[in-house]
């Protein structure tokens, strides 16, 4: 069955990425935005901007009755997810495949808990250099979707029906086998170069140049990989270096998520991050100190609010 509705809820950073992107290559009713009618209003009276240009999206109120999407993709920050699970309820039917962009290791489960697992395929944003103020949206660097079911060594058919869509669209994608390892390298990631750029107030480039930002970043890092041996995926060094060489190919001045919340004194993701370490330091008996401080330093931080 060929992939032709997609519904997309969220519009951050991700959200507006790939719904600009998808905007210019489908027809306008086959993608849908959904959104509460408050935000419908104000993204018509103020637009939405992706790199300079206006985007003309087809939104959708929850309560909107058209036809299933093919395609349900979240994009939504972790602590609007439940509100969104609700509200995509008129998107998802018998065939709908859901892909969740958030972050962190257990969007997919929440999700899977309304709609069923076998809905679902695993899947990580990566690569992208996306920053948003306000309504406006900037990037260089588009990343891609990396998808998979979350058994390991399967390339089912649901994955072959998005990646074959996702190439007409010519959205860069990679379907794998060993979306576990996959989820907790960006997890890895995310816990090492979004707390610490956060912490340190600056960008991707000052933790892709040697000194104290980088350092605290791979040791954050470096503690997530022995909790992943307990979990059993087992991440190593190269798996290390995989995420630290997609790291570098970032634009210097781009900023991730979680530094993008504080500078407009946002509350962040930070319990999907060193919270989520800290409490599985705590299941298995593991040292986590380099992640309890930026722990501390984040909720410091925003406690000023």
């Amino acid at each position: 069955m060929e992939i032709k509705k997609v519904s997309i809820i969220g519009l951050g950073a991700l959200g507006i990425l790939f719904a600009h992107h998808l905007s210019e290559r489908m027809p306008k009713g086959d993608l849908r935005i959904i959104a509460d009618e408050e935000r419908i209003r104000r993204y018509k009276r103020d637009g939405v901007y992706c790199n300079g240009q206006r985007c003309e999206f087809n939104y959708l109120n929850p309560e909107d009755k058209e036809d299933p999407a093919d395609l349900l993709i979240f994009a939504v920050k972790y602590n609007g997810l439940n509100k969104a699970i609700q509200a995509a309820k008129n998107q998802v039917g018998e065939q709908t495949i859901i892909l969740s962009a958030l972050n962190g290791i257990t969007s997919e489960r929440i999700i899977g808990q309304t709609y069923g697992m076998d809905k679902i395929l695993y899947c990580v944003a990566q690569g992208m250099d996306a920053v948003k103020e306000g309504n406006r949206l900037t990037y260089e660097h588009m990343g891609m979707l990396v998808f998979g079911e979350q058994e390991p060594g399967v390339i089912s058919q649901r994955v072959k029906r998005v990646a074959q869509f996702l190439e007409s669209m010519a959205v860069p994608f990679e379907a794998v086998t060993d979306m576990n390892r996959r989820m907790w390298g960006k997890f890895m990631l995310n816990v090492g170069v979004n707390q610490t750029v956060a912490v340190y107030e600056n960008n991707y480039g000052g933790i892709q140049k040697e000194g104290s930002a980088r350092e605290t970043m791979i040791a954050a890092m470096r503690e997530v990989m022995v909790l992943s041996e307990k979990e059993g995926i087992y991440l190593t060094e190269t798996d290390l270096t995989y995420w630290l060489n997609l790291l570098d190919t970032l634009n210097p001045k781009g900023k991730p998520s979680m530094r993008q919340d504080m500078e407009a004194r946002r509350f962040s993701e930070v319990e999907l991050f060193s919270g989520a370490v800290l409490e599985l330091g705590k299941k298995y008996g593991v040292a986590t100190p380099v992640n309890q401080e930026l722990y501390r330093r984040i909720k410091e931080i925003e406690a000023q609010y």
